[in-house]
């Protein structure tokens, strides 16, 4: 890791002046996209002039800079909320998945995802896309693995100006490892749990010659937890090599393959339903109680593939001592596969107290199905100029930058065939939320065994190809005013065609009005605005205003139509006021206000599918402090109040609709002390409240509260075993959603042991 070393501390002005192991580490955590800059503050400005140290210190929990601005901007100085988890911490808490980070991150929530993906909300907004590696999108419905990391930031706000569209809420960009060219490293972890699931990664850095350098990084995985016939196993590796042809330039090339099969698992359906009814007509019903291991799918037939291959080249060139100019290119190539059966409501005939009713395993489930495939090939190119210099007595930092490229997806899913099929089962009255009703559906003994009949996936009920082609330029310029005065101002411009061809609508001919051929062009303005007040140099007080938007394709292309082909896309803006304070080298504080407001949003107003033009407002207040409180002591506690609506939402006549998957309060505290250079522990807490599943209001997840722990043991400097405890009191709980009825459980206790070897 980088640290600082205050006590030699050596004003350069030049990158080249510095080691070459420092420049490989720099690309590692530096902010991507920026003008090669790093983890460490200016003195002047907003470039970094101070030698950097390259030692075995860690850094613990907190981070200087991070992507936000793509000019190396200390996280002091930027006027947005974000939130960064280092490698360290990752470590720590033996965290593997996004879903993980964002239980321990105030602002964020982390979605079911169907059982087959990343989804996330953030200030109230729903996403599947809005993911970065290194600062360029990575926007495929998948899991994705932590192993090759230095740190994730989760920026919050919208912010269109530096990661293009979507992101209404916030974005999350993972920083992968690089090549450092001074030393041969390497650690080997291995880590299995008391269900059984287990993995092995490996981090090898190598020097190739002075100026070069080659890590790889892998990961093994085998699934296991408490849910009935879940498993399956991820295998991802990630070779970089990075060089320096000439003190001014530095190439980095890396490769990722990940290959990721495991079961899909959309957890259980809710608590309440009666016959020729459902919750949202008889009351606001909780998940379903008793049945926390069950399995609502077909083992062998709910299954997920993905094959990824993700190409990265970066160039950097220092073109005059105060003019920098970056590139970066990638190539991915995704193929995914997800089929599974799930369940859609549970009935019981036998009502009580006052027409409720309670299940009973004599009673029923009802499912449904389907298959669906995605083939995507994502081409992109971001190019960046940073000038740094100063007009008179007003210091500068000017971003001028590009985006271009191209994306490709075909998509199709097949509807499920039941043996004994009971289309049109809720006809009489009983609305599903979120399916057709001239679905097929069947229903199965509600046990600790779902036994559906035999199943197929015969016909096609969407097959389409799209091809995106964006083109983005965007100016930015950071203003230093004296020693206590800083703006930031800039726009983006996008250009955005989308051409969908809709298979099964060119089958059918024009005659129902629609010929398959679907097309969109959207030319789109974003602004960014932020005054920064600095009464003294360890603390800013900011104000700041944000625009992003959405496309009417959506974020994975799919949900273009004739009638949304002529709309316009959906916006967000973005006022947060906050303060950030360094109380010490390596503690900062947080604290943020904000509203969110989302425009021209298409809402589902029934079970056919049927929408309105709507919107929302998110409205919270944000804290975070994060460091090390005393020696050998580190935290990271975070506070969110978020207060979420529907606005203009016809959803249900005459109704407020409180925004869904969007808990009031969310609280999370994580500590480790050492005791000594050997011993030390951690000690966790995550409260999350009740939050609907759905925009209908109908279904709530109850709110939970669940403390993990910790123990830490360094044999010595090579070798060191950890113990982690994952919900210590077995609280019973429910930690997401993806709609009324699928809703998933969450684990018992758990234990982890974790040993690593660094050589």
């Amino acid at each position: 890791m980088i640290r600082i070393r205050d006590d030699e501390l050596t004003l350069t002005r030049r990158f080249k002046h510095r080691k070459t192991a420092f420049l490989f580490t720099a690309m590692a955590i530096a902010a991507p996209g920026s003008a090669f800059a790093a983890e460490d503050t200016a003195e002047d400005g907003y470039v970094d002039d101070r030698e950097i140290i390259v030692t075995g210190e860690k850094d613990g929990y907190v981070a200087i800079s991070s992507s936000g601005l793509k000019t190396g901007t200390p996280l002091l100085d930027t006027p947005q909320t974000v939130s960064v988890l280092t490698r360290e911490q990752l470590d720590d808490q033996a965290l593997q998945d996004i879903g993980d980070i964002l239980r321990y991150t105030p602002g964020t929530s982390v979605g079911q995802g169907e059982g087959h993906r990343d989804q996330i909300t953030i200030r109230g907004q729903n996403t599947t896309a809005d993911f970065f590696v290194d600062g360029i999108r990575d926007d495929v419905q998948y899991f994705r693995p932590l192993y090759n990391l230095e740190r994730v930031e989760i920026h919050k706000g919208a912010n269109a100006l530096i990661f293009g569209r979507g992101g209404g809420g916030g974005i999350i960009n993972r920083v992968t490892k690089t090549p450092i060219a001074e030393d041969f490293f390497g650690s080997v972890t291995g880590s299995a749990d008391t269900f059984g699931s287990y993995y092995v990664t490996a981090d090898i850095n190598a020097p190739v010659s002075e100026n070069s350098a080659f890590r790889i990084n892998g990961l093994y995985e085998s699934f296991d937890n408490h849910r009935d016939f879940f498993g399956g196993e991820r295998f991802a590796i990630n070779p970089t090599i990075a060089t320096q042809p000439g003190d001014d330039s530095r190439i980095l090339l890396s490769y990722e393959y990940v290959n990721d099969d495991r079961t899909v698992d959309r957890g259980v359906p809710a608590e309440l339903r009666v016959a020729g009814d459902d919750c949202s007509v008889t009351s606001v019903c909780g998940p379903l109680e008793g049945f926390r291991d069950t399995f609502f799918g077909v083992p062998g037939i709910n299954e997920t593939t993905l094959q990824a291959h993700i190409v990265k080249l970066r160039l950097e060139h220092d073109l005059t001592e105060n003019l920098t100019f970056n590139s970066t290119t990638l190539f991915a190539d995704y193929n995914k596969l997800y089929q599974n059966v799930f369940a859609v409501g549970a009935r019981s005939n036998d009502a009580d107290l006052n027409g409720l009713a309670f299940l009973q395993p004599t009673d029923t489930v009802t499912l449904d199905g389907y298959r669906d495939t995605t083939n995507r090939q994502n081409f992109i190119n971001q190019g960046n100029l940073v000038w740094t210099g100063d007009t008179g007595s007003i210091g500068h930092t000017l971003l001028i930058g590009y985006e271009l490229g191209q994306q490709t997806t075909s998509n199709a899913r097949r509807d499920v065939l039941f043996d004994n099929n009971l289309d049109g089962l809720f006809d009489s009255g009983v609305v599903v939320a979120g399916r057709n009703n001239d679905d097929d559906l069947t229903e199965a003994v509600l046990g600790n065994l779902i036994a559906p009949p035999a199943l197929s996936f015969p016909v096609f009920n969407r097959n389409r190809d799209s091809r995106l082609n964006f083109y983005s330029l965007y100016l930015q310029d950071q203003i230093k005013i004296g020693d206590h005065i800083e703006l930031v101002g800039g726009v983006r411009y996008d250009r955005f065609e989308i051409d969908v061809v809709d298979q099964i609508e060119v089958a059918d001919g024009p005659a129902d009005g629609n010929d398959g051929f679907l097309a969109r062009t959207d030319d789109k303005f974003s602004p960014r605005f932020g005054v920064i007040v600095k009464p003294q140099e360890n603390i800013s007080l900011y104000a700041s205003y944000s625009r992003s938007f959405l496309p009417r394709s959506g974020d994975q292309f799919l949900t273009l139509s004739p009638t949304s082909e002529n709309l316009a896309p959906e916006t967000f803006e973005n006022i947060e006021i906050g303060a950030k304070w360094d109380l010490a080298t390596n503690l900062n504080l947080t604290a943020s206000l904000f509203r969110l407001d989302r425009d021209n949003q298409a809402v589902l107003v029934n079970a056919q599918g049927d929408s309105v033009l709507s919107g929302s407002r998110t409205t919270g207040f944000e804290v975070q402090l994060v460091g090390t409180v005393l020696p050998g002591w580190n935290i990271n506690a975070g506070y969110s109040y978020l207060d979420g609506e529907q606005r203009n939402d016809a959803t249900v006549a005459g109704a407020d609709l409180v925004q869904f998957q969007v808990p009031e309060h969310m609280f999370s505290l994580w500590n480790r002390y050492d005791f000594s250079d050997q011993f030390g522990m951690g000690l966790g807490v995550i409260h999350q409240s009740s939050q609907f599943v759905r925009n209908d209001n109908s279904v709530r997840i109850p709110s939970y509260t669940r403390v993990d722990a910790a123990l830490y043991y360094k044999v010595n400097e090579q070798f060191s075993v950890q113990l982690n405890v994952e919900n210590l009191f077995d609280e019973n709980y429910f930690p997401s959603g993806h709609n009324n009825d699928n809703i998933s459980t969450g684990e018992p206790i758990n234990a982890r042991l974790t040993a690593k070897l660094s050589f």
